[in-house]
């Protein structure tokens, strides 16, 4: 069994002036922020048995967290860890602890859960005549990366695999958009005037109809996907200086055989929804 690794690498990476633009348009000059980030990364494989036995079933753990570890104060660093926290890990019951006792119990609960599915792999062994059943070999892949940055805004992904028996693994993405000036994270309700939900979402139908070269919303079925009535906005998008980013991850709109789907819409064909550009242009 391989040791568990745990490494610390300094990730710096400076943000200058802060400018938001509000809800009507206007704008204010805020004070500097720089933030520093760091990283815990954590290797590991968890055996299913005591035995300490390489041949034997385990799960191969692979996590690494990006964090903020300094910030324009302290209050700020402390609100900005929480959102970092709580995106990654997936619960507010990690708000209150540090980045690495956050990490050290999620893989903690990660391997008691793997741990108790020891019984059942005895059954299935004497149920295969004592073959070993393959599918007890587990994998838990979870980083997070930042996708984009500016003076107001920071846009993030958590990036989670895993397999847990069945026919094959799973994959999903989840990104997180913080409005650094009042750091908060943003949502579509945020972003789009009251009524933008059906506009919003023939843009997305448009998009994909464009992407996949078809002319009718009808069309897209032929290409893979569920039903038309699936394809609407999930508020799971990040944001750069071009537009909006959707991802559909697997079976959301279509089978897990085409993956996670991206949808982009620039900001020039959002003008008649958007309450305020959300990053300077």
């Amino acid at each position: 069994m391989k040791k568990n690794i745990i490494s610390t690498t300094a990730l710096l990476v400076f943000i200058s002036m802060i400018f938001l633009s509000s809800c009507n348009g206007t704008g204010s000059r805020g004070t500097k922020n720089d933030v520093v980030f760091d990283s815990i990364v954590v290797k590991q494989q968890i055996p299913l048995l005591h035995e300490n036995d390489s041949t034997l079933p385990y799960a191969d753990v692979n996590v690494a967290f990006i964090y903020p570890v300094q910030f324009r104060d302290e209050a700020s660093l402390a609100r900005l860890q929480e959102i970092f926290k709580g995106t990654f890990f997936g619960s507010t019951e990690f708000d209150a602890m540090t980045p690495k006792m956050a990490m050290d119990e999620y893989v903690g609960r990660y391997s008691v859960r793997y741990k108790s599915l020891s019984n059942s792999y005895y059954e299935d062994k004497a149920r295969l005549k004592g073959k070993t059943p393959a599918w007890y070999w587990y994998y838990m892949n979870t980083h997070n990366k930042i996708v984009f940055q500016d003076d107001s805004l920071l846009s993030y992904a958590v990036e989670y695999s895993d397999y847990e028996g069945g026919a094959h693994g799973s994959y999903r993405i989840t990104y997180t958009n913080i409005d650094l000036n009042r750091l908060v994270t943003l949502t579509e309700e945020d972003l789009f005037v009251p009524d933008y939900y059906r506009p919003l979402t023939e843009k997305i139908v448009q998009s994909l109809m464009k992407t996949y070269d078809v002319s009718e919303p009808d069309s897209l079925l032929t290409k893979g996907f569920f039903t038309i009535e699936d394809i609407v906005p999930n508020n799971n998008f990040w944001l750069n200086r071009e537009g909006i980013h959707y991802t559909y991850n697997q079976y959301e709109i279509a089978p897990y055989s085409m993956g996670t789907i991206d949808v982009e819409i620039p900001y020039t064909e959002l003008e008649d929804i958007l309450l305020y550009m959300p990053v300077e242009h």
